[in-house]
């Protein structure tokens, strides 16, 4: 509808007069104002490139964020406007949060969880308008995501409950969308395709007392039960989030558990659910260590690939990721991470995922502006994967005094990816090998 559309524009062009307004004559008044009453306006630019000798063009398999070829990549550039709300307390607190992105990573954090096509049926869907086409298809890999909408408040009950209402990024799992939030610039197979992005709906956060704290919410908006939902298709299709946190008393252990349940769409009484572990241990001073675990199943799904044709079935995924980091220095951090990926029946992890996000129906034939459907492949299978790289805060230990570098951090990454063939004939998604080696350099500049 051209309100919608209109509403989008208006949002847009607010956020970016609110982050240039500090340009003009009276920026100090203005930073005064959003400093009295804690309104932040900020965000991160984050690029890089990925050399992959295996490949002359174009995708790195079925690794997503980073996965063009060979080429360098405008990742995220995100701009946010918030105002913060604390988690506890005895007082009422008003705020909320508002995040535009736009880059190659964008696609991959819209409000995708209505696919183009029903998992359960195979029938034609109409995809949500909240943030799918606001631009650039042509450019096959830029794009326009508004991840993160949502208004939030503190509830003077008990120790305070936290309550976000609207769309959000989900609070499962270790990694996330966000750059500076991240490690490596690669992320694990578990975030890209074992777990949800973002979430529409409502979600409650309460703190106990200091060793524990628990989630719940109610999610909509979506077709894969609960999963990365807009604001303007499956409404009625309702699924549940819940979850806790154990830290404990001297803040060197923690154990996370959450996870989501419901109908997988309005059309279909068909389960979709998942649940995640996290497992952090402080190793001294200077290391961490993090386990996390996935378990997750889609009812009833039509399964269309190497090894299933036409064939309804459950589908299971599971995945077990290690991370170990250790800090060389004030500046300088090294980290590792291994994973396990196991897409059961051929569900959850299509190569190249871009291709497959970006297809729509047009003219009453699946298209994707992102490439030819016919390159996507998807089989049974499990995905193994290892990392190794360094954050470097380059403007701190170069002693830059820039103030609009301070917080540069550069990533340097290898990583080797494995894929091996689950019951199923022999799988070859790295541009026709087994496997494949990836060196990637990639900078995160928050501002």
């Amino acid at each position: 509808m051209k309100w919608e559309r209109w509403l989008k524009v208006i949002s847009l062009l607010s956020i970016f007069f609110i982050a240039g307004y500090p340009l003009i004559s009276q920026a100090d008044n203005l930073k005064s104002f959003l400093r009295s009453n804690r309104i932040e306006v900020g965000g991160w630019i984050h690029g890089g490139a990925t050399f992959n000798p295996s490949q002359s063009g174009g995708y790195n398999g079925p690794v997503i964020f980073a996965d063009q070829a060979n080429r360098f990549q405008l990742n995220q550039f995100n701009l946010f406007l918030q105002r913060s709300v604390p988690s506890e307390g005895k007082a009422w607190h008003f705020g909320g949060r508002f995040d535009f992105m736009f880059g190659t990573d964008a696609i991959f954090t819209q409000a995708f969880g209505v696919p183009t096509f029903d998992v359960n049926s195979g029938e034609a869907l109409k995809r949500s308008n909240w943030d799918l086409d606001l631009c650039c298809a042509s450019t096959k890999t830029y794009g326009i995501a508004l991840p993160q909408a949502y208004l939030e408040a503190l509830v003077p009950v008990g120790n305070g409950v936290n309550i976000k209402l609207g769309h959000f990024y989900t609070p499962t799992g270790f990694e996330t969308v966000p750059a500076p939030d991240n490690f490596f610039y690669t992320r694990a197979y578990t975030l890209n395709v074992g777990e949800p992005f973002t979430h529409t709906g409502l979600l409650s956060n309460y703190t106990i007392n200091p060793n524990w704290s628990i989630l719940g919410g109610a999610l909509t908006g979506s077709a894969n039960g609960g999963w990365d939902g807009g604001w303007d298709k499956e409404l009625g299709n309702w699924s549940g989030l819940a979850g806790f946190t154990w830290t404990s008393d001297n803040h060197a252990t923690s154990f996370h558990f959450s996870g989501t349940y419901g109908n997988t769409s309005s059309r279909s009484n068909e389960v979709w659910a998942f649940y995640n572990v996290v497992f952090k241990q402080k190793l001294g001073a200077k290391a961490l260590l993090v386990l996390h675990h996935v378990l997750g199943h889609a009812g009833g799904v039509l399964l269309n690939n190497l090894k299933y044709t036409n064939v309804v079935r459950d589908a299971d995924w599971m995945s077990a990721v290690a991370h170990l980091y250790y800090d060389l220095s004030e500046n300088l951090s090294v980290g590792i991470r291994g994973e396990w990926y196991r897409d059961e029946d051929g569900f959850r992890n299509p190569s190249p995922f871009r291709i497959a996000a970006a297809t729509n129906i047009v003219d009453g034939t699946a298209k994707s502006y992102a490439g030819s459907l016919s390159a996507v492949t998807i089989t049974p299978a499990d995905y193994y994967d290892v990392t190794v790289g360094l954050s470097w805060k380059a403007a701190r230990s170069l002693q830059l005094k820039w103030d609009a570098i301070r917080k540069l951090v550069v990533r340097p990454n290898i990583r080797y990816d494995r894929v091996a063939a689950y019951h199923a004939d022999t799988y070859r998604p790295f541009s026709g090998h087994k496997d494949q080696i990836l060196f990637s350099l990639d900078f995160v500049l928050p501002f």
